[in-house]
């Protein structure tokens, strides 16, 4: 592989680093002492990547856009995505939450049956059942204790599968107008769930310079995500790049078990293969599959945006 060729899936990497560290500074900000809540954090991860990029896009001379209806549909789902995905960063390790969350590849090779009349094949819902057994074993200490945290995450998997389908229709647009206008309405979305939810801190706590760099670095890393990804899937091939995109769940081992102290038995780390290899090959599935199609939204879009 050459130089060139090999930059995507660099970049790629980078990006999933990138959403990695925005969801350990997540989770040290929910973790630590409670120095904010859930709907501010993700308050922040939505405004500042929406403020930035509008700035980014009205820079660089890219239409910012209003509609299409498809356009709400993958704001409205991705921002419930990411609702879900930061109060499971508020109840779960990282390393689970990405586990979960990057199951929707086996959520749109199911929801392509019924929205798209594509059956997924004994092979498909084979993949499927050896994710959910994955899943199982990776969440089992959680389902025994009831964490709600593995169903948010779950919904939140369901939620971008939702998004990922219909991102096929919305090639006509600049990616950053994309990514513009999924922020600015999950800004609202969480300003919402900040409001309507119980208050557990000092809201002036913010204002504190140690807990306002954090949150401005967690939203920062989340930009220089999406930046990461719009370039690799700008020049890679998309299904080969998401494979990639799966080392946030490596990552998050990682930093949960170096940071965090998070302890992983075998039973995790196998079940943590079967989520990841399924998913994976879901990824690389030819059009047939529907996964990995141009009908499924994923492998054709060449900029896939991250809902958390």
């Amino acid at each position: 592989m050459s130089h060139t060729n090999a930059r995507p899936y660099i970049w790629m990497l980078c990006g999933s680093f990138s959403f990695t560290l925005m969801g350990v500074l997540a989770h040290v900000l929910l973790q630590s002492n409670k120095m904010c809540d859930w709907q501010t954090v993700a308050v922040f991860r939505g405004g500042i990547v929406a403020i930035l990029a509008a700035a980014i896009a009205l820079g660089t001379g890219a239409q910012l856009v209003f509609w299409p209806w498809r356009l709400w549909l993958r704001s409205i789902s991705g921002s419930c995505s990411m609702l879900c995905t930061f109060y499971a960063f508020d109840k779960l390790p990282v390393a689970d939450v990405f586990t979960l969350t990057n199951t929707f590849p086996i959520w749109v090779a199911l929801l392509s049956w019924p929205l798209y009349g594509q059956s997924p094949g004994l092979k498909v819902l084979g993949a499927v059942l050896v994710g959910v057994l994955g899943v199982a074993l990776v969440e089992q200490p959680h389902f025994a204790s009831g964490n709600l945290g593995v169903v948010a995450a779950l919904l939140a998997a369901v939620f971008t599968a939702v998004a990922m389908l219909g991102l096929h229709s919305l090639s006509n647009i600049d990616p950053l107008a994309v990514v513009a206008h999924f922020s600015a309405v999950a800004t609202v979305f969480c300003l919402v769930a900040a409001v309507v939810g119980p208050l557990n801190y000092d809201p002036l706590g913010v204002l504190e310079p140690w807990i306002a760099l954090k949150l401005c670095g967690m939203g920062l890393a989340a930009l220089v995500g999406q930046l990461f990804l719009t370039l690799a899937f700008s020049h890679g091939a998309p299904a080969k790049v998401s494979v990639v995109g799966l080392t946030q769940i490596v990552f998050g081992l990682a930093f949960g078990i170096s940071l965090f102290n998070h302890e992983v038995n075998w039973l995790t780390l196998v079940g943590t293969v079967l989520v990841i290899a399924p998913t994976a090959w879901l990824l690389t599935r030819s059009r047939e599959s529907g996964v990995g199609s141009q009908e499924s939204g994923i492998g054709s879009q060449p900029t896939p945006i991250s809902d958390s």
